[in-house]
């Protein structure tokens, strides 16, 4: 037999592997330094094996296809689907292996690009916009995972955006994605296609809003469970409602008002736990509508949403906003400018003044603590806890005076603050990280101890605020 090059490689690298198998006394007489180079190194092996892996899953789904029918590969072993098989071959889940054989297909496939014939063995070529991505899949710098992110989140092309743009968004995410879980690399890729076509944001939003449904299943032993699917603006406030119920049990909150201390420290003490609290406040309001026993909530009223518009879309009447971000949402839910402007007519948005250099409100040393309007302004720039790599959102964050008030005289700025949920919070004072501002605009980095790195290299700390970044990039 003729030798194999992809077979011979991938032999001599799992014989490699097999040979020197690692144990945990080897990895625990690591150094710090030498265990996250290791996890590096783990890290770049997974995604160029992810790549070949992938790869395979393509070449499998192309004799697969379903014009073979009967005389695909797949089907001639028994499987229905090229995705099946390579669930059953590898051990993977269900998810995993789609996730393959779409990397796979748009590895193995042609590109789509002028000129060019689409592949004669018969797949699909690729969209010309990926072209980026599929690069630098092959070489190893992204895994199928994140190319698939990429693809789902960026979508196609239509008559309203162009496959230029596409390509020019596909490679902000390429760069983005060292820097990124797939995830977060979906969601931005998201809100990159978003941010390029507001006229499918109204559509997703309406197909959003007719899916909305409660249903309420009672269970074998009496107890019930309740389903209920919500639209992000509705969402947005049944949220916050929780939110305002179970802060005091998180922690969370800072109170000036002697009345509210009180408020939250009974709740605190509360012996329910936060989930159970949510339960019986949310059945106080239903029960009581307007009326219900507010002494159960902090603060009283319509939940009031957090509505994030730059000001040149609002004054041009195109583009889109944001609801402020959330737990799984960090970035916040990009709603359409109607919605917008109809929350916005109603009332429920606080006003936030933009200094000329992009901050917000200043009240100098009069007091220590940042006031309602800073600590909505500081949630409307942030978008939530701005520690690299933390999604906790505005409502679970603490303002932090990076020039300490106490130590350096620090005043109660917004342009020297900052939202850190309060682990973050708590490592940075314990752990003597500090933060310091990057220019004169809204841009801030973090700086390690010389215990985490000895050159205490400054780290970016950007902000997760979708509206905020467009503001100031306008």
């Amino acid at each position: 037999m003729p030798p194999n090059p992809p077979l011979e490689h991938l032999a001599t690298v799992v014989a490699a592997l097999e040979r020197e198998p690692l144990s945990p006394a080897a990895l625990r007489d690591l150094g710090d330094a030498d265990l996250l180079a290791l996890t590096d190194l783990g890290a770049s092996a997974r995604r160029l094996l992810d790549a070949r892996t992938a790869l395979i899953a393509g070449e499998l789904a192309r004799r697969s296809r379903p014009e073979l029918a009967h005389e695909g590969l797949a089907q001639r072993l028994g499987h229905r689907t090229a995705e099946e098989l390579v669930r059953v071959t590898t051990g993977e889940s269900r998810r995993d292996a789609a996730t393959a054989v779409s990397a796979g297909r748009l590895l193995a496939a042609g590109s789509a690009g002028p000129g060019r014939d689409p592949d004669p063995a018969g797949l699909p070529p690729a969209p010309a916009h990926l072209e980026p991505a599929i690069a630098a899949a092959r070489s190893g710098i992204l895994g199928a995972a994140a190319l698939d992110a990429i693809r789902t989140g960026l979508g196609d092309a239509s008559g309203t955006i162009s496959s230029a743009s596409l390509h020019a968004a596909c490679e902000r995410l390429v760069e983005a994605a060292a820097s990124l879980d797939v995830d977060r690399l979906h969601r931005l890729a998201r809100s990159l296609r978003e941010g390029l076509d507001s006229e499918a944001i109204v559509d997703r939003e309406r197909a959003q809003r007719e899916a909305r449904s409660f249903r309420l299943t009672t269970l074998p032993d009496g107890m019930a469970r309740a389903t209920w699917l919500l639209d992000p603006e509705s969402a947005a406030q049944v949220r916050e409602l929780v939110d305002r119920a179970t802060s005091p049990k998180r922690r969370t909150v800072q109170f000036a008002d002697p009345a509210d201390l009180e408020k939250a420290q009974r709740i605190a003490n509360d012996e329910r736990t936060p989930d159970q609290y949510a339960s019986d406040a949310l059945l106080h309001l239903l029960r009581a509508g307007a009326d219900a026993d507010s002494s159960m909530m902090l603060g009283s009223g319509a939940p009031s949403v957090r509505v994030l518009v730059t000001a040149r879309d609002l004054a041009l009447g195109a583009g889109s906003g944001s609801l402020e971000a959330a737990v799984g949402r960090p970035d916040g839910v990009v709603v359409a400018l109607p919605t917008v402007q109809r929350l916005l007519c109603g009332g429920t948005q606080t006003p936030i003044l933009i200094a000329p250099t992009g901050q917000p409100l200043d009240v100098g040393r009069a007091q220590r603590l940042f006031t309602a309007r800073q600590r909505i302004a500081l949630a409307a720039r942030d978008g939530g806890c701005r520690w690299p790599g933390c999604e906790r959102p505005p409502s679970w964050c603490e303002a932090h005076h990076i020039e300490h008030w106490q130590r350096d005289g620090g005043r109660t700025d917004v342009d020297v603050g900052i939202l850190l949920c309060r682990h973050h919070h708590l490592l940075l004072h314990d752990q003597e990280w500090s933060i310091v501002r990057a220019g004169n605009g809204c841009d801030y980095e973090l700086i390690p101890p010389e215990s985490v790195d000895p050159r205490r290299r400054p780290r970016p700390m950007p902000s997760r605020s979708r509206e905020w970044r467009r503001a100031l990039a306008s």
